[in-house]
């Protein structure tokens, strides 16, 4: 047992050096990319390079020290992973500062707002992680996480309190800030549906007429789904925003699938979505708008609202090729909203196709860790929180980077960790920590309860020790 404990020391060490050596690499990504922005553009590094820089590795540094104590099992790959997205969208959001900035833009500040941003989701990532020691616990909270989301996502169409910004009514008014609520929504969401899943898959899995060789669901189950497709066709309707009903949607979807493992729901779910969106695009002029920029872009260049941002991003993204143009050799300003919505076409200009597949393969990897939390995961709700999680960031970055390309029609969503904006990266670090922990649970040794008491009291020991 002893030996045992050794190798167990052994290959949690190396574990965490690989940890480390990948968030080096991570910083060296973040803080090259906003020195090379400064070359690009101005002839030299920029003067704040190194507090900058300091504060990104202080954030990082943080950030593993906590998981190392706290979640010492967790996957390494996650935190580099974000680390490397969020230093490189920060320093390509800095990059679109100084070119709006060079436009004659008032409004050019994006770059500090988001590192201040980040350092309050990385502290909500280090209050996730202490607070949260089990990720059963939040079981609990099944339908407490469902009312929650519900109420977030109707406060934008409360009077008074909602904000309609760029044609969506997803916006609440805090001071002088503004908060997307869907954002926080979209994490008790998939709690909520985790903790219904588990608690209700065997009858929802339960099969009924069968079609073409497909059970479908019972007519009597379809309760949940009628319910979401509401929810989502509500979103689409009232606050006019695309990619959240069908990020939701999609969601429930996923999970439903993996909990029942019935292809009927997919069929079903699939029907829904498609009959819902050709109703919409009937009754709802700005449904049909999306789709007829979608369809013909040029045709709407000049109009309002147009398709400005997809043919200028297109422009330049066919401009950057293969290895774009370098920093300061693009001009990504011409893209409205670039820093948020279209801060992968800013990427595809000055970085090149190549950086573009760089990233998708991080969010690739993150998605793949996720899935692997779920497959080890030793209880139910885990594996479906962490399919959720998962799902939840492969659903969004398919719809960012598919109305970007115009592989779909643009839905308005954020890229994760490189897009400006608070709620979302805030939100984002909260889904890593709770990844973290459901990986932690699921790779942490457990004591041969076969063995005599004081060797499972030995392997307890080592356990404590390592941790």
């Amino acid at each position: 047992m002893a030996q045992q404990g050794a190798l167990m020391e052994f290959v949690h060490r190396r574990r965490r050096g690989a940890e480390l050596f990948l968030l080096v690499l991570a910083l060296a990504v973040g803080v090259g990319a906003y020195a090379a922005v400064g070359l690009g553009v101005d002839g030299q590094v920029p003067v704040n390079l190194v507090g900058y820089g300091s504060w990104l590795a202080a954030l990082t540094v943080a950030a593993h020290v906590v998981v190392r104590f706290v979640a010492p099992y967790a996957d390494p790959v996650l935190l580099p992973v974000i680390a490397a997205l969020n230093g490189l969208g920060l320093a390509v959001i800095y990059r679109l500062d100084l070119a709006y900035e060079a436009a004659g833009r008032s409004n050019h500040d994006f770059a500090p707002k988001q590192m201040t941003w980040m350092t309050v989701g990385v502290v909500l990532f280090v209050v996730t992680l202490l607070v949260l020691r089990d990720h059963r616990v939040l079981t609990r909270f099944t339908y407490t996480c469902g009312l929650a989301a519900i109420a977030l996502l109707l406060l934008p169409l409360v009077p008074g309190v909602g904000k309609t910004i760029n044609g969506a009514r997803i916006w609440i008014g805090v001071g002088p800030f503004s908060f997307q609520p869907g954002e926080v929504a979209k994490v008790l969401l998939v709690i909520a549906f985790a903790g219904y899943l588990v608690l209700h898959r065997d009858a929802l899995a339960l099969a009924g007429r069968r079609v073409l060789f497909i059970d479908l669901p019972r007519g009597r189950d379809l309760g949940p789904i009628l319910a979401m497709w509401a929810i989502s066709l509500g979103i689409l309707v009232f606050q006019r925003d695309l990619g959240s009903s069908l990020l939701f949607f999609g969601l429930f979807l996923v999970m439903l699938y993996v909990a029942t493992e019935r292809p009927g729901w997919l069929v079903v779910g699939t029907l829904m979505f498609f009959g819902g969106a050709a109703v919409a695009y009937t009754i709802f002029g700005h449904v049909q708008n999306r789709v007829n920029i979608w369809l013909d872009p040029m045709d709407y260049y000049d109009q309002t609202p147009g398709s400005g941002q997809i043919v200028e991003s297109l422009f330049g993204m066919a401009w950057g090729g293969l290895i774009g143009r370098g920093f300061g050799e693009g001009d990504p300003s011409r893209v409205p909203f670039a820093e948020s919505d279209f801060i992968i076409g800013a990427i595809g200009e000055e970085l090149g196709l190549t950086a573009v597949i760089a990233v998708i393969l991080l969010y690739g990897l993150i998605v793949e860790r996720a899935l692997r939390a779920a497959l080890i995961s030793r209880d139910g709700f885990g594996k479906l929180l962490a399919t959720g999680l998962a799902a939840t960031f492969a659903l969004q970055v398919f719809v960012v980077i598919g109305g970007v390309t115009k592989l779909i029609p643009l839905t308005g969503l954020t890229t994760p960790f490189l897009s400006a904006g608070g709620s979302s990266l805030v939100a984002n670090w909260v889904i890593v920590a709770l990844l973290l922990r459901i990986s932690d649970q699921a790779r942490r040794p457990v004591p041969d309860l076969s063995a005599p008491e004081d060797d499972v009291d030995e392997q307890a020991t080592q356990v404590v020790r390592i941790g």
